[in-house]
């Protein structure tokens, strides 16, 4: 089977404190998932107070995005969100059948 497609959920917590930046943040992933999978459904959640202190911030923009797409490219999302200033967390979750 090649290139059987998964559904995967990725939640991704940006940084307020970076200001207009975290709307290119929100905007640079975005056209990631578009450009190597399906994007079915996005929901921006908004500013929202963390559970705990992340990097001395007490709150974050929490994004949902749900897509579909081969096995690799979850890996280098995970890869592109460690490596980008501005994210103070994300998960990224296959779907079950």
């Amino acid at each position: 089977m090649a290139n059987l497609k998964h559904s995967y959920e990725f939640v991704l917590v940006l940084s307020v404190k970076v200001g207009e930046k975290t709307e290119e943040l929100f905007s640079k992933f975005k056209s990631l998932i578009e450009e190597n999978a399906e994007l079915k459904d996005m929901n921006d959640w908004g500013k929202k107070k963390l559970a705990y202190m992340i990097n001395k911030e007490p709150e974050g923009r929490y994004v949902l995005f749900q897509f579909e797409s081969d096995s690799n490219f979850p890996k280098e999302l995970e890869r592109i969100s460690n490596i980008t200033e501005g994210v103070l967390r994300f998960i990224i979750v296959k779907k079950s059948a």
